[in-house]
């Protein structure tokens, strides 16, 4: 009894709770007022929380891969050479008088460009011309001197031969009257007189006064030395027939250097004939139209030359490809959107496009750009690359097309 009361005195606030909380729970379960907690609401709480954080599917963009007919060819560095070139020299000695061009004009065939003074040859002339009329009327008179006796026979050779020497001495004197005027020996464009008027100039042969150049107009030549495998490659297709020619030559094509792409073509027209054992290539000499005048002599070039047979070749983007150690990848989207990762052995460039020799098939779609934010295994949001730049890359199979090779 006693122990009841000191327990009570105790705790007297803890029996009081106790009894409320009772009476609390006695009274919801004989009205049916009570909560009632889904077993795992905090769990589906927590799904629906972790799928509105999950971030959407990257976006990426997309294109096909191409399928074309193209041509393997090889790319030369070469330098362009005028048809003809002929450098005007002095043929006599003497004070140039005159210049009768202008510095970069194009020149006919005939036309008069330099006058040298002519004075002392037309005095030269003039008396070569008096003793050959001299000498032609001794030879003459000793036919019939000789007919009537009154020379010997060999007077009479004597003064045919002195007859024949005036002459040759009047043709060499008309000669140099004639070479103190320059004329243009082709039709071409000349450049500036490289001496003034009232310099002396020689006409020394061999060591003649230079007196300007001319480069011939309406076409050009190209040389550039291709190498030994590449010859031999390009010979054995040739003799298989397997290189396409056009009214049979073998057409190349030239890009120079403020160019895109290769809009000029022409065709070989002659090879050395030996390899240049120093550096083991082959100079080819290639013909080009140049109307405009734009293939200027001395101006390097690069030249596409056909070294293979068209045949069917997968192209991709440049933009597509990465690099993972040694080797290269690219990364594709399947039908169900998902990134898978590809390795690739690449071959030539066209129009910047690279050749795929394995690791894709035709109708593969491989990701152009964003190929930094995915990696393989994830699902992506593609969209199609615009027609304007896809354009490239879509299949096509009516004409070759050319690749450079790598």
């Amino acid at each position: 009894m006693n122990s009841d009361r000191a327990h009570s005195a105790l705790f007297p606030r803890f029996r009081s709770r106790t009894v409320l909380v009772t009476a609390g729970v006695l009274a919801a379960i004989a009205t049916g007022a009570f909560v009632v907690f889904p077993v795992g609401s905090h769990a589906a709480d927590s799904s629906a929380a972790s799928a509105a954080a999950a971030p959407p599917a990257p976006k990426v963009t997309v294109a096909p891969v191409a399928e074309q007919l193209v041509t393997e060819f090889e790319e030369l560095t070469g330098h362009v050479d005028a048809v003809e070139t002929v450098e005007l020299r002095a043929r006599v000695s003497g004070h140039l008088e005159d210049i009768h061009f202008e510095a970069g004009e194009v020149v006919n065939r005939g036309d008069l460009l330099f006058s040298i003074d002519s004075r002392w040859y037309q005095a030269q002339f003039d008396l070569a011309a008096a003793r050959a009329d001299v000498a032609a009327r001794e030879a003459k008179r000793a036919d019939q001197l000789l007919a009537g006796a009154a020379i010997s026979s060999e007077e009479a050779e004597a003064r045919r031969a002195r007859a024949a020497e005036a002459n040759a001495q009047l043709a060499t004197a008309r000669l140099d009257l004639e070479h103190t005027q320059v004329r243009a020996p082709i039709t071409g464009r000349i450049s500036r007189a490289l001496v003034t008027p009232g310099n002396l100039v020689a006409g020394t042969a061999g060591s003649g006064t230079q007196l300007a150049t001319i480069v011939s107009v309406g076409a050009a030549f190209v040389y550039a030395d291709i190498d030994e495998s590449t010859l031999l490659k390009f010979n054995r297709l040739v003799r298989e027939n397997r290189i396409l020619t056009r009214n049979g030559r073998i057409p190349v094509e030239l890009q120079l250097s403020d160019e895109t792409g290769f809009p000029r073509s022409g065709y070989i027209e002659s090879a050395d004939n030996q390899m240049n054992p120093a550096t083991g290539s082959l100079a080819l000499r290639m013909v080009f139209p140049n109307n405009e005048g734009d293939l200027i002599p001395g101006l390097f070039a690069r030249v596409r030359v056909p070294v293979g047979a068209p045949e069917t070749e997968l192209l991709i983007s440049e933009r597509a490809i990465g690099t993972d150690q040694s080797q290269k990848f690219v990364l594709t989207v399947g039908s169900d959107n998902t990134v898978a990762y590809r390795t690739v052995k690449l071959g030539g460039v066209h129009n910047g496009l690279r050749v795929v020799n394995e690791g894709l098939q035709s109708g593969d779609t491989i990701i152009v750009n964003g190929l930094m934010r995915v990696r393989p295994g994830m699902t992506v949001s593609p969209e199609r690359e615009p027609a304007a730049i896809a354009s490239a890359a879509t299949p096509a199979t009516h004409s070759p097309t050319t690749i450079a090779s790598r």
